[in-house]
C-alpha cells in the first residue's frame, strides 16, 4: 500500500456561492447611537493589485461597548438594529466599503479597557487559514494604552489605523504582502 500526498484544501474561490445571504455593509441600523462612520478600502496583493474575490468579515461592540453576541455577558444596552456583524465582499479590483458606529471600548486582556476598534476576518482563494487583523480610529487617544495594539511593533502599528479621508471617510487597505503589509494575528 502507498500514500500519495493529496492537494492543500484553500478558503474559496467559493466565497460567493451560497454566502450572499450574509452580505450586509451596514452594520449598525438606522436609529442605533454613536458615531457614524464610513469605511472604505481595498485588498490588494504585494504588487498593489486588488484581489477581487475576497470577503471581508467584520465583527465590532457597539457604542456601549455591547458585543450583539449571546456570550457577551456585560449589562450594558444592545440596541434592536445593531448587528455587530457585517461580510463585505471585494469588487474586481479589491474595493471593499461599509458604514457603522465607532465601536465602544470593551474588556481585554487582565480586563484593561481596549481602544475602539473593528475586529476583521480576511477570506480568500489561496489561503489555507483566514486573516486576522484590526482597524483602530485615528486620533483615539486610547489607541495609545491599547493592549492588542501595544503588541504590534511601533513601525507597524499605523497598518492598522484608518486614515480620514475626502468627506468623512475613513480609508484603510488590507495588504496582504511586502512593504506596507497589514499586522495579522495568530489566534
Amino acid at each position: 500500500m502507498s500514500l500519495y500526498a493529496s492537494g492543500s484544501q484553500t478558503v474559496g474561490p467559493y466565497l460567493h456561492i451560497g454566502l450572499t445571504w450574509l452580505n450586509t455593509s451596514n452594520i449598525a441600523g438606522p436609529g442605533v447611537k454613536g458615531e457614524r462612520v464610513a469605511i472604505q478600502g481595498r485588498l490588494v496583493d504585494g504588487d498593489g493589485v486588488g484581489v477581487g474575490d475576497g470577503l471581508i468579515e467584520i465583527w465590532q461592540a457597539n457604542a456601549e461597548g455591547a458585543y450583539a453576541h449571546p456570550e457577551d455577558r456585560q449589562k450594558k444596552t444592545l440596541e434592536k438594529g445593531f448587528r455587530g456583524f457585517g461580510r463585505i465582499p471585494t469588487d474586481a479590483k479589491g474595493a471593499f466599503e461599509f458604514t457603522t458606529i465607532k465601536a465602544g471600548r470593551v474588556p481585554g486582556p487582565d480586563g484593561k479597557l481596549q481602544a475602539p476598534h473593528l475586529s476583521v476576518t480576511v477570506f480568500m482563494r489561496g489561503l489555507l487559514k483566514q486573516l486576522s487583523t484590526r482597524i483602530y480610529f485615528p486620533g483615539d487617544p486610547a489607541n495609545a494604552q491599547d493592549p492588542v495594539l501595544n503588541l504590534v511593533p511601533a513601525a507597524r502599528r499605523a497598518t492598522l489605523v484608518a486614515r480620514r479621508g475626502s468627506k468623512g471617510v475613513l480609508e484603510w487597505n488590507i495588504v496582504l504582502q511586502g512593504k506596507d503589509e497589514t499586522a495579522f494575528f495568530d489566534f
